[in-house]
C-alpha cells in the first residue's frame, strides 16, 4: 500500500507555519442515479465531508435529483451537453468553440434554468466547462449572465502566473469579483482514455502543488480542489479515494470547506 509519507511531510510545514489550507471536492459528469453515483455519495456521507457535483442539464433524468438531496451536496452546472463543438483536429470544446458566444451563453442560461427549477437552493450558479476548456469571451460575460464564479482546473490567476481557468487556458483572467475556484487534482489520467492515474504520482502531485501554494510559486490563499468522475472509476480508483479522503479529512493543516463557504471566503485573485 502507497505511503503517504511525502503528502504528510508537506502538511506538516504547513500546520508548523501555523497556517492550514482549504480543501475542497468537485465530482464531475452527474445526470443519472447510477450505482457509481451513489457510491460516490456513500463515501462522501461516511467521511463527513461536503460534495459539488457537476451535473450536464440537458442530459440529466429525474431521478439525480433524489440521488443528491443527501446534506452537504452542492450541484453545479457542467456545460449544458457535454457535447463538443470544437473545430476538427481541435480540442474538445462546448463552452466556445465554432459558435458564436451569444449561441453559447444562450445554451449556458437554459441550462442553469434547468437545474435552478430541478434543485433549488442545492444548485450554485458556479459553471464548471466541460473539458475544463472555455473561451475567454464566453468566460467574460458569465457574470452578466447570472454566474457567481468558474471552476475548472489548475492554479487561478496570481500575479500574472498561471491562468485565472484551466491549466488548458493558462492566460485566461476573469473578471474582478468572479470567484475561480478550482480543482488541482485528478485522480485519473485521460491519454488513450480514463485510466487510475496511480497512487504514487497522485500523492507527489498533491504534496507538490501545496508547497507552491506554501512557497508563494502559485496562490497561497487558493482552496485546493480534488477532482473525480465516478463513471470512469475502476476499483484502484475508488480504493485510492477512499484512502485519500481518509487522510486529508483528519489531518490539522487541513479545512476541507463546502464550496458554499469557498465562495464567500476565498478572494477571488
Amino acid at each position: 500500500m502507497q505511503s503517504f509519507d511525502q503528502l504528510d511531510d508537506e502538511l506538516d510545514q504547513w500546520a508548523a507555519a501555523g497556517r492550514s489550507v482549504s480543501v475542497w471536492w468537485r465530482d464531475d459528469d452527474a445526470a443519472a442515479a447510477t450505482p457509481q453515483l451513489t457510491r460516490l455519495v456513500g463515501a462522501a456521507r461516511r467521511h463527513r465531508l461536503p460534495l459539488a457535483i457537476a451535473a450536464v442539464p440537458a442530459t440529466m433524468q429525474p431521478d439525480l435529483v433524489a440521488a443528491l438531496s443527501a446534506p452537504g451536496i452542492s450541484v453545479l452546472q457542467h456545460g449544458y451537453a457535454h457535447k463538443n463543438h470544437a473545430a476538427a483536429g481541435k480540442r474538445a470544446v462546448e463552452c466556445g468553440g465554432e459558435r458564436p458566444t451569444q449561441e453559447v451563453l444562450a445554451e449556458l442560461g437554459e441550462g442553469m434554468r434547468i437545474l435552478m427549477r430541478e434543485f433549488g437552493a442545492s444548485f450554485l450558479p458556479i459553471l464548471v466547462p466541460p473539458w475544463n476548456r472555455i473561451d475567454p469571451a464566453v468566460a467574460a460575460a458569465l457574470p452578466q449572465q447570472g454566474y457567481f464564479g468558474l471552476s475548472s482546473f489548475g492554479p487561478r490567476y496570481y500575479q500574472g502566473q498561471g491562468g485565472g481557468g484551466s491549466t488548458e487556458d493558462a492566460a485566461l483572467v476573469l473578471p474582478p469579483r468572479f470567484a475561480a475556484i478550482n480543482a488541482h487534482l485528478d485522480l485519473l489520467s485521460w491519454k488513450g482514455g480514463a485510466t487510475f492515474a496511480g497512487a504514487e504520482k497522485l500523492i507527489a502531485l498533491f504534496a507538490e502543488r501545496l508547497a507552491d501554494r506554501r512557497l508563494g510559486r502559485t496562490d497561497p490563499d487558493e482552496p485546493f480542489g480534488i477532482l473525480t468522475h465516478h463513471l470512469d472509476h475502476d476499483e484502484a480508483t475508488w480504493s485510492f479515494l477512499e484512502r485519500l479522503l481518509g487522510r486529508v479529512g483528519s489531518h490539522p493543516a487541513i479545512r476541507f470547506q463546502p464550496i458554499t463557504t469557498l465562495l464567500t471566503e476565498s478572494p477571488v485573485r
